[in-house]
């Protein structure tokens, strides 16, 4: 209970005993005047009875605040009907009826607190009129209209003030939830920050597993292809070819280690532009893998954001790696194709095919291809049927060069 309920309730059940009171002092100085031997005579008992009520009140606490009930209402209907009599037997009790105009909402249901109300301006329009009737009837609506238009005065501030009080409750509440909910945000946050960290480092550690597979495994194979043609020639000037082949692949590998080391970025893409850059890969394969293969590009050659050359790079690198290694193919075309909004390459060989679905030949290389143009908002398709060759498609937005 707050101060203002407490102090509410102090008032409304030590208040009647006051105004009773002052009621019955001022009565006393007035009795030869206002009243005769047989008001005398009841005056006694009425207010013995009104000073039983409020006893009866105190003890059952009808004057505590909550719900109207039916104490409430049999103590305010009782009061209300005594304040009348005491009225009646003299006018200045009605300072004592004055009381059923306060509490009369707190006692009643709405319908019957206007009722009391209406009794109560009754009463103290008696008490005020000094037996003329005619001023008994103005008093009544002077009384009963103050009275109504006081108590929806009041019903409405009531109202206001419950309405203030639950859209308070709800500020707090939705403050609440709000606090709650910035801390949820403020975890979720703090875990997608490392769910960012965790996935740019998988990134970053995917981008590299394919550079060294593009540089150093792509050498390496190359390496190891022409020391095994070495060793199988029988030709000492062959298999020198061979070794040479081979020294030339380390050094190129080697540099391309250091090189990606430094930017991770194709040596061939230095001094070189992307038709460039694959016209002497294409070039270099054709007389590693000792297979003939052509180079083309198509449409108007615009310059290429970097990391959109290097990627196409590695897919052709890759692309003919994959040729020379498990096509054994004849004859092998590259195409650089430009068109408007987009970059084509196409990688194609005559060779041997394999079942897309059951061939477990793909591995790293097509799985790599495909991850690197993905990051670039593009795709690579993989044609080929067993028998009838290989197509590598890679599709990537044109982005000019920044």
């Amino acid at each position: 209970m707050n101060i203002e309920d407490e102090l509410r309730e102090r008032i409304f059940r030590w208040g009647p005993y006051g105004l009773l009171a002052l009621s019955t002092a001022i009565t006393l100085f007035t009795v030869d005047e206002l009243m005769t031997p047989a008001k005398l005579y009841a005056l006694g008992p009425t207010v013995a009875a009104a000073l039983a009520l409020h006893l009866w009140a105190g003890a059952a606490g009808v004057h505590r605040t909550g719900e109207v009930s039916v104490s409430k209402g049999v103590y305010y209907g009782l009061r209300t009907l005594l304040g009348l009599v005491l009225t009646v037997l003299n006018p200045f009790y009605s300072i004592y009826a004055v009381q059923g105009y306060f509490d009369s909402h707190d006692m009643l249901a709405v319908r019957w607190a206007r009722v009391g109300l209406l009794v109560t301006a009754g009463t103290m329009a008696y008490g005020q009129a000094a037996g003329v009737w005619a001023l008994f009837a103005a008093l009544f609506v002077l009384h009963a209209g103050l009275a109504l238009t006081f108590e929806h005065l009041g019903a409405k501030a009531d109202l206001d003030r419950k309405k203030k009080a639950e859209t308070i409750l709800a500020l707090e509440e939705a403050n609440s939830r709000l606090e709650e909910a910035l801390t949820e945000n403020a975890a979720l946050h703090d875990q997608l920050i490392v769910q960012a960290r965790e996935a740019g480092v998988a990134d970053e550690r995917r981008r590299l597993a394919a550079e060294i597979h593009d540089t150093i495994a792509q050498a390496l194979t190359g390496i190891v292809t022409q020391l095994q043609a070495a060793a199988d020639s029988p030709d000492r000037a062959a298999a020198q070819a061979h070794l040479d082949r081979a020294t030339t692949l380390a050094r190129t590998g080697l540099g391309e280690a250091r090189r990606s080391v430094r930017d991770l970025s194709p040596a061939a893409l230095v001094h070189d532009d992307l038709p460039g850059a694959l016209r002497k890969t294409v070039a270099d394969w054709s007389q590693s893998a000792a297979v003939p293969a052509e180079f083309t590009v198509t449409g108007t050659v615009d310059p290429l954001h970097d990391e959109i050359q290097a990627t196409l790079l590695r897919i052709a690198q890759e692309a003919l790696t994959n040729a020379a290694k498990h096509a054994h193919a004849t004859r092998v075309g590259v195409t650089l194709s430009y068109m408007g909004d987009e970059i084509t390459l196409d990688v194609r060989d005559d060779g041997r095919g394999f079942d897309l679905v059951a061939d477990a030949t793909i591995g790293f290389g097509l799985t790599g291809m495909r991850a690197r143009a993905e990051r670039l908002a593009g795709t690579v398709d993989i044609e080929s049927e067993p028998g009838y060759g290989t197509a590598v498609s890679a599709r990537v937005p044109l982005v000019d060069h920044a």
